[in-house]
């Protein structure tokens, strides 16, 4: 199926998508911070983690479901340049995979919050995203994932 924008202008579009500072990020860095918690932005870790929490021994990762590749209702395979995207965010999520592995055999405690615990149909009230990061943070257990639906996973 052909594109129903110019090649312009969907270069133009993808450009706009951010890669840090993105609306979920900023909103659980806000919370987080009002809680108390300090951190670096996009430290030089594996993965470049959106935030680290040195005293922790912690990073958060803000994953966007689409460039992902999260099974949930904001993500869905693009119908154009099909072999393209298929290798882009199978490539993604190689990368994530081998970036937690190097992060927690570094002594680091990983935690993943999806788009889609902040946003569409499946989201889930910010303020409970905020204390589930806050508790685990605190706590000692070593991953956390958030997803929507009510979905959160925490993990050993």
């Amino acid at each position: 199926m052909a594109d129903i924008v110019s090649p312009e202008v969907r270069s133009r579009m993808m450009s706009r998508i951010r890669g840090k500072d993105t609306k979920p990020e900023l909103m659980l860095r806000k919370g987080l911070h009002a809680l108390g918690f300090r951190y670096r932005l996009h430290a030089r870790l594996p993965g470049r983690p959106d935030m680290v929490f040195p005293g922790l021994n912690a990073v958060l990762f803000v994953h966007g479901c689409c460039w992902h590749g999260h099974d949930c209702h904001l993500f869905r395979w693009p119908k154009s340049r099909d072999e393209f995207w298929r290798d882009k965010i199978t490539g993604n999520i190689v990368r994530d995979r081998k970036s937690v592995d190097t992060l927690r055999s570094s002594g680091w405690r990983v935690g993943i919050v999806w788009e889609c615990a902040l946003k569409g149909r499946t989201r889930l009230p910010p303020t409970h995203v905020i204390q589930t990061c806050s508790s685990w943070l605190r706590s000692s257990k070593q991953s956390l994932e958030v997803a929507g639906s009510d979905e959160t996973r925490p993990s050993v």
